[in-house]
């Protein structure tokens, strides 16, 4: 793991992680509390809690953390895990030793396609898709709940304003019956679907701290609980002896759980789209499979499934789990994973992956991963660990929002203070009692404690829609400051594999027949060039015959007898050594040399006929990446363990200018800390082993997804499909997102500068702006939603 200075984001070298569902956070204190709560369960050694995610990810300092010792603790910090206690006993049947301790489950993901995968953090207790049905439920019963509540509140309130603000002009609603009325239509709310306000804030106080509810809840009880002494002993007001009925706020605090219910639903309905990519992604597994047993067919639950089960997939059907064809033909869509439109063609012997699609002929697959071990749910445990992760802007809003509540406390009761003292009269009570509720209610911290976390959510799900699975939030925000971005060449900005690209004739004869000639004395080498050569030779036209009296020197080259033809393929100091005079090629070959080709000679029957040159191609669409990143300022170059010559070669084709070559692997690793410390902010992409050191050292390490596991070990950024050409995508997401949590940041702040005076009639004697308890809900409610839908356009990121 790296331990750069500019991420702020724990990181330890051993222990697993663990994520788990969280039931009942209204506020970013809420998520604080969990947090605190995880922390002081031992052999924990990092909590994160995602309050816009509803989730909370927590690393293991050793493997003797039972899953029930989360559960409880967060059950005692007051919230609760959906479906703690059934999971837990799944955690218990799948996840522990005999020593009683979690452990982490799943065999490791074989080198295919989706190797890169295995990097990505494994989790403990229930799986992925275990997480996502729990907190799909709780979350439609939140909602049920949410909406019952609103109903009620919402029947109740409207014609409860609608006698507050007429004053005694409806007929029957002045006077002492009237205050009684409003009395009659408030209580419920307050103490009905208010009741989960009041809860929460309790038990926030029974843990000594304080969060959205207590505001609320403060605020509603003081309204409620001023308005009942004012209608049940209006004597104890002055000029309640002349007749005067002292004004009651009723409508405020009915009003004040009205909106708060309606912001919360939207919330919960805005949130529900933060998380669409990975729920779409776990919609892809179909909840049955069937089962072969011998002849006979059997539907089981994909749940159920073991290692060398054998299934029948029919044509239409999604694969239930990864595996391996075992009999049929069939075309296979996996552009869910590899985002590659054409289908896949599979036979016998060939991988598939769970989720994917069988289109045209039926196929019995072997089982060789369940569960968590697919290739589908470790980008799902990816992705939501990238979205559960925080990112180093959110340190402001955090230090804030820990220490909001208790001063917005102090702020409203200091203003109840001096407004009351302004005027100490029934009617200065009561306009004391309104601003301290106001400034009580509309300084919630919801739209502060959202802004970071939401927008980290949908750029990071919006990203895995993409194919760019980013490690986290510090990674997305670092990705967002790029400005120096070194290339690997090998495998990043070419194919990675050698073709044939040049066929120089000095003489008549005919190009298919000379390479008929070498390919069928390169079909008995097993070297890539040879390969390469053959390969080329076929698609060109040319036979391959079979040749005799093969005979390979290493690093010089090979010969052979093709019919009565002696064929030689290799250097020129080779072909010296038997009198074979090459010097009449030489010129093809230098200029061949010089656009970064590698030639090869080729003599026949003691005769220099020809020139034949591969070369590792530029990847498709390397050009066009390497000009949208200078387009985004951003200044690029090429580090590379290949000649000066080939590497100048290939960087002019593709235009760039900075090239670095004849690099070793730590040499690599070197030039970033160099770029590090002329003040850089460094992306290091590549796909090797030999770039694992660069990319721990870079600011960003991204990894191309068909690289080696131990580059993408090493890496933030994960290009999982698209290659080099979903760089610059990848850092304008990054960009984007990061512009996105200040936009969040910026009005959330501004919203609470502003608020939170207007409320406390800061402006009265200057301006006359008064802000009744009534609208500070509504607008607080909204803070938090318009922060939501500010985060959600990311969801709208390239798309059509």
């Amino acid at each position: 793991m790296k331990t750069n200075t500019t991420r702020s984001q724990p990181q330890t070298d051993d222990g697993e992680v663990c994520q788990l569902p969280i039931q009942g956070m209204t506020c970013a204190s809420c998520a604080r509390r969990v947090e605190s709560a995880l922390m002081r369960v031992p052999g924990i050694s990092e909590a994160q809690v995602n309050y816009a995610t509803q989730r909370a990810t927590v690393r293991f300092s050793d493997g003797t953390v039972a899953y029930d010792q989360l559960v409880h603790a967060v059950e005692d910090a007051g919230y609760a895990v959906p479906g703690g206690h059934q999971d837990e006993r799944a955690a218990d049947e799948a996840h522990r030793d005999a020593g009683g301790a979690l452990r982490g489950g799943g065999a490791p993901l074989p080198q295919e396609t989706n190797a890169h995968l295995r990097a990505m953090p494994r989790t403990r207790g229930p799986s992925a898709a275990d997480t996502a049905r729990a907190m799909e439920e709780a979350e439609e019963a939140e909602d049920r709940s949410i909406r019952r509540g609103l109903a009620l509140s919402a029947g109740l309130t409207v014609p409860l304003l609608v006698i507050a603000m007429s004053h005694g002009a409806i007929p029957g609603t002045g006077g002492t019956f009237g205050t009684w009325l409003q009395f009659a239509l408030a209580t419920p709310v307050v103490f009905g679907p208010g009741r989960r306000f009041l809860r929460l804030a309790w038990a926030a106080a029974r843990h000594r701290t304080a969060d959205m509810n207590t505001l609320v809840s403060v605020g509603i009880l003081a309204a409620w609980t001023y308005s009942f002494v004012a209608t049940a002993a209006p004597g104890l007001f002055p000029h309640a002896e002349h007749g005067v009925v002292p004004h009651v706020y009723y409508e405020a605090a009915a009003a004040i759980v009205t909106f708060v219910l309606l912001g919360k639903w939207m919330e919960a309905r805005a949130r529900k789209r933060l998380s669409d990519a990975v729920r779409g992604l776990v919609s892809l597994v179909p909840p049955l499979a069937r089962r072969l047993r011998g002849d006979d067919e059997e539907e089981v639950a994909v749940e159920g499934l073991a290692h060398g089960d054998l299934l029948r997939v029919r044509p239409g059907e999604r694969l239930p789990t990864d595996g391996e064809v075992a009999d049929g033909t069939s075309a296979v869509d996996e552009s869910m994973l590899t985002g590659e439109s054409l289908p896949v063609d599979k036979r016998a012997g060939d991988t598939v992956y769970g989720g994917t699609l069988n289109q045209a002929g039926a196929l019995v697959v072997r089982v060789t991963r369940t569960g968590g071990e697919t290739a589908l749910a470790r980008i799902v445990e990816a992705v939501e660990q990238a979205q559960g992760s925080r990112a180093p802007i959110a340190r402001l809003a955090d230090t804030v929002s820990g220490i909001f509540v208790p001063v917005v406390i102090g702020i409203a009761t200091l203003t109840f203070l001096v407004w009351a003292a302004l005027d100490p009269s029934a009617t200065g009570i009561a306009t004391a009692v309104e601003r301290f509720v106001a400034v009580l209610v509309i300084a919630c911290p919801c739209a502060l404690g959202l802004a970071t976390p939401a927008a980290v959510a949908v750029g990071t799900g919006r990203g895995a829609e993409l194919g760019i699975l980013v490690k986290g939030g510090a990674a997305l925000e670092a990705a967002s400051r790029v400005d120096t971005v070194l290339l690997d060449k090998t495998g990043t900005l070419t194919t990675g594999r050698p073709v044939l690209t040049e066929v120089v004739i000095h003489g008549d004869m005919d190009e298919r027949e000379l390479l008929s000639l070498v390919a069928s004395v390169e079909a008995a080498s097993e070297h890539p060039v040879a390969r390469a050569i053959v390969e080329g030779a076929r698609k060109r036209g040319a036979v391959v015959r079979p040749a005799a009296d093969f005979v390979v020197e290493a690093g010089a080259g090979v010969s052979g007898r093709v019919g009565l033809r002696v064929v030689r393929i290799g250097t020129r100091a080779w072909l010296e050594k038997v009198r074979i005079d090459a010097s009449a090629l030489e010129p093809s070959a230098a200029a061949l040399a010089d656009r970064g080709h590698t030639p090869a000679f080729v003599a026949v029957d003691g005769v220099p006929v020809a020139v034949v040159a591969v070369a590792d191609r530029p990847a498709e669409g390397a050009k066009e990446a390497v000009a949208e990143l200078r387009r985004q300022g951003i200044e690029v170059a090429m580090l590379t363990g290949d000649r000066l010559g080939t590497a100048r070669a290939i960087a002019a084709e593709l235009g760039i200018e900075r090239v670095i070559a004849d690099v070793r692997p730590e040499d690599k690793a070197r030039v970033v800390a160099e770029e590090r410390a002329r003040g850089r902010i460094v992306a290091m992409v590549g796909d090797g082993i030999n770039d694992a050191p660069a990319l721990a050292g870079a600011h960003v390490g991204v990894a191309i997804g068909t690289g080696t596991d131990i580059a993408v070990a090493a890496a933030d950024v994960a290009l999982l499909r698209g290659g080099i050409t979903a760089l610059p995508r990848a850092l304008h997401l990054a960009r984007a997102t990061l512009g996105t949590i200040r936009q969040n940041l910026f009005w959330a702040f501004v919203y609470n500068i502003v608020g939170i005076p207007v409320a406390a009639g800061a402006f009265y004697y200057w301006t006359g702006w008064l802000l009744s308890p009534v609208l500070a809900s509504a607008a607080m409610s909204l803070s938090s939603v318009s922060v939501l839908a500010n985060s959600l356009r990311l969801r709208r990121f390239e798309r059509a």
